[in-house]
């Protein structure tokens, strides 16, 4: 029986962050009890695969701010399908749970959270239209604490509008102070159609040049790793053995099934994904179907691109040995003008083992990608 990752997808927001590009909804609470009813039938149009989820991450949306009984059902349905060790993580916002229902979640075998932070000013809170403050994170992050979690993550962003290379460092300083075990720090990327595009579009914001997100994606690294924290990703950082397990399954390019409107998954050589409308999604579930929009094939080339580009993004790199026992290649012979013609660029260092990204090659990270396809 093989293990694969178990994505599960709740829409639910209380309201929008003016960056999001998400499939999620902040006017949909009506349709709250019908999309948990469904998810837990799809989850059963799976249940007899041979398989079992060795991790499982309950993501939006916001899944926290549904009722916890919610999230207590769907976990009823997944246990029995999950091994022994299992890493079970929720995706939750500062303010939309209590130490009852945090407690709650821990009792019914949820061992990881993800707490979505962003920055620690409640001015540049505001400007990106998150709905807490940070004395809602503190009592949040308290909270869990309180009721057992022994596995924190905390989300952090960079580059928003009007900040300070000095906010940036307060906030990672401050976050470090309270020890979490994995901290996560992103970019904020400007995407199509949302708010915050629509208002850099029409002047009304002014976001940080590329010198200057570059910086305060180094001081990050350089900060993180002096508290004690790994960088293991590109934008991941945790204490040691405290890894993300779920998205590793994504950067080891492993099996992973996605249950909810619009989640994608992978099994076996094919890709595939649901209906990302909720009403289409339902309609589907209750014909008795798998509510498949579409899928495609992946051949082996693709397979092996992907998986590259993946690897690299882990600070551990491709592994030579094993991708050419599992793709039956020699790989430096495979890639050999492509590797030296990164190495001159000093964008990656090759080994007998593996390789890896240089520090400029995290910079430029999408151009070493492209060099192989």
């Amino acid at each position: 029986m093989k293990e694969i990752g178990l994505y599960i997808h709740i829409h639910f927001c209380k309201s929008r962050c003016l960056y999001c590009d998400f499939n999620s909804y902040s006017d949909k609470a009506s349709m709250v009890d019908m999309y948990i009813e469904t998810l837990m039938q799809e989850i059963e149009l799976y249940n007899e695969n041979d398989f079992k989820y060795k991790t499982v991450f309950l993501g939006g949306g916001t899944p926290t701010f549904i009722h916890y009984t919610h999230i207590g059902n769907i976990m009823k349905k997944i246990l029995p399908k999950t091994v022994k060790d299992v890493e079970i993580s929720i995706e939750c916002n500062p303010g939309t749970a209590s130490l009852e229902s945090l407690s709650y979640y821990r009792e019914i075998g949820i061992n990881r959270i993800s707490i979505g932070l962003q920055a620690w000013q409640n001015e540049l809170l505001q400007k990106i239209g998150r709905i807490h403050n940070i004395e809602e994170f503190l009592s949040t992050y308290d909270s869990a604490r309180k009721a057992g979690f022994e596995n924190i993550s905390v989300d952090l962003m960079f580059s928003l509008p009007e900040q300070s290379q000095n906010q940036w460092k307060e906030t990672l300083q401050n976050i470090c102070s309270l020890k979490p075990e994995h901290i996560s720090c992103y970019s904020l990327k400007l995407e199509d159609g949302t708010v915050l595009s629509n208002m850099y579009d029409r002047g009304h914001v002014k976001l940080a040049g590329d010198e200057e997100d570059r910086l305060m994606y180094h001081t990050a690294i350089e900060l993180l790793r002096s508290r004690g924290y790994e960088q293991y990703e590109i934008s991941n950082f945790s204490q040691p053995s405290k890894e993300c397990k779920h998205n590793l399954v994504y950067w080891n390019n492993q099996e992973y099934l996605g249950i909810g409107a619009g989640s994608h998954s992978k099994l076996g050589n094919k890709r595939f994904w649901n209906y990302r409308d909720i009403q289409q999604y339902i309609d589907a579930v209750s014909k008795g179907i798998t509510p498949v929009e579409n899928y495609e094939a992946i051949d082996k080339e693709e397979e092996l691109w992907e998986s590259i580009f993946l690897s690299l993004r882990l600070n551990k790199g491709i592994d030579i040995p094993s991708f050419n026992k599992r793709y039956n290649i020699k790989f430096t012979e495979k890639y050999s003008k492509i590797l030296n013609k990164l190495v001159e660029k000093k964008l990656i260092i090759v080994s007998k083992e593996n390789i890896k990204l240089t520090a400029l090659g995290m910079d430029l990270s999408n151009q070493v990608f492209m060099e192989f396809i």
